[in-house]
């Protein structure tokens, strides 16, 4: 019997959509990407993936929304896949404490990114992923994956969001240009940033997005074929990586509140893992200060309250 099995994890969440309901519209939706502040605040969904094979799930769960840095996860799975451990000569594994865009501190350490998952840091993972590809090839992998790993054909990138991100991505581009001029960035920038703008562009549901995130959840393989994604030891690491790192410098508050290893993007999504439990995904577009859904990280805290859920002990 599993862990789950003696949880009514539907009725939990009717009790968290129920609890949020007055609070929709909390935060302030993305505008620096002039497509993501089009989305309507008001959205809430959320879904879970049982390691046994069962999906939960409330409100706008069924909506395609852009994942945004939740495909990071999956990017640095990607490149560990081709790279292995060399993959950190180029990337460092410790918490940021600075804004996910920053580049003083890019300065600072000579041009290698302080974690995966900031924007300079998933910027070199992209130039990583390139390795002997064109970019075309590389996104097409990219969304091969997160295809294979939801078992669903239809997840896209939204062409839209992509092109907005590319016009407005000044702040990426200078610290792609930055990373070059300091050698740490093997191929043009505009293929690397090309890469990386499509990649956050990845547009998921709640419930495909938590079935995606399932193999970390089961050490590694995918429950329903068996199918081995990562080592356990990866899986492991990965999750110390969203732990630490996954909120950027709001990553010490959602440790505290929610004890599990999540990744947030400013679409307002947050997939969280519950190891040996569950896989969770979350959207409500409005955003804190810190860039992470402000009902979104609410939400995951009352899971964690109602479930027992947290990596540091029930």
């Amino acid at each position: 019997m599993s862990d789950t099995e003696h949880l009514d994890l539907q009725s939990v969440l009717d009790d968290i959509h129920a609890a949020v309901e007055p609070r929709r519209g909390e935060g302030k939706v993305a505008d620096y990407i002039p497509q993501l502040a089009r989305i309507d605040p008001k959205r809430f969904g959320m879904a879970i993936v049982t390691v046994d094979g069962q999906v939960f799930s409330v409100g706008d769960a069924a909506i395609p929304f852009s994942i945004q840095s939740i495909s990071k996860v999956f990017t640095l799975t990607l490149a560990l896949g081709k790279h292995g451990e060399r993959l950190w000569k180029r990337v460092g594994r410790e918490p940021s404490g600075s804004a996910f865009n920053s580049i003083v501190q890019l300065e600072h350490e000579g041009g290698k990114p302080r974690n995966p998952f900031i924007n300079a840091g998933a910027i070199t993972i992209s130039d990583l992923i390139l390795a002997g590809h064109t970019p075309r090839e590389v996104i097409g992998e990219i969304l091969r994956f997160m295809r294979m790993l939801a078992d669903d054909e239809d997840i896209s990138i939204d062409p839209q969001v992509a092109k907005s991100e590319a016009a407005t991505g000044f702040r990426n581009a200078a610290l792609a240009n930055f990373m070059r001029s300091f050698g740490k960035l093997d191929h043009p920038v505009e293929h690397v940033l090309g890469v990386y703008f499509h990649h956050c562009a990845i547009a998921m549901t709640c419930v495909q997005l938590a079935k995606a995130g399932l193999f970390l959840a089961n050490n590694g393989q995918q429950p329903g074929t068996g199918h081995s994604i990562v080592s356990r030891q990866r899986a492991r690491r990965i999750n110390a990586l969203m732990l630490t790192c996954g909120h950027y410098d709001g990553s010490g508050d959602f440790a505290y509140h929610v004890g599990l290893p999540g990744k947030s993007g400013v679409g307002g999504g947050i997939m969280a893992v519950a190891p040996g439990k569950a896989s969770v995904a979350v959207w409500s577009p409005g955003l804190n200060e810190n860039g992470n859904s402000q009902l979104g990280s609410v939400a995951l805290e009352m899971l964690a309250n109602r479930t027992g859920w947290s990596v540091f002990g029930a």
